[in-house]
């Protein structure tokens, strides 16, 4: 199967949310278990702007694999492992 950056950039996203703790620097305002991931520390992992990284996370939010939290006038995303496990589940299944 074929991957394209976009779609690698998104799993990888998803993958270092698994232990953000391991993959991003301590954040000033918010946990990284407990509350996510800013944009920024995103876009810096991903060598990418914060615009481009805010995409792949709106993304990954609509579809319900995020959640997006708003700490003061900053926005942090945490996996939803369940939802991302019923996906999983779909696909096993033959969707």
């Amino acid at each position: 199967m074929l991957r394209n950056a976009k779609s690698t950039s998104r799993l990888d996203i998803l993958d270092w949310l698994k232990d953000p703790a391991a993959h991003f620097p301590p954040q000033r305002h918010a946990d990284l278990a407990e509350d996510g991931v800013s944009v920024r520390a995103v876009a810096a992992k991903l060598g990418v702007s914060r615009r481009v990284a805010g995409a792949h996370l709106d993304l990954l939010t609509r579809l319900g694999l995020l959640r997006a939290k708003r700490i003061r006038h900053r926005v942090y995303y945490r996996r939803d492992d369940i939802r991302i496990a019923e996906v999983a589940r779909l696909f096993e299944k033959g969707w």
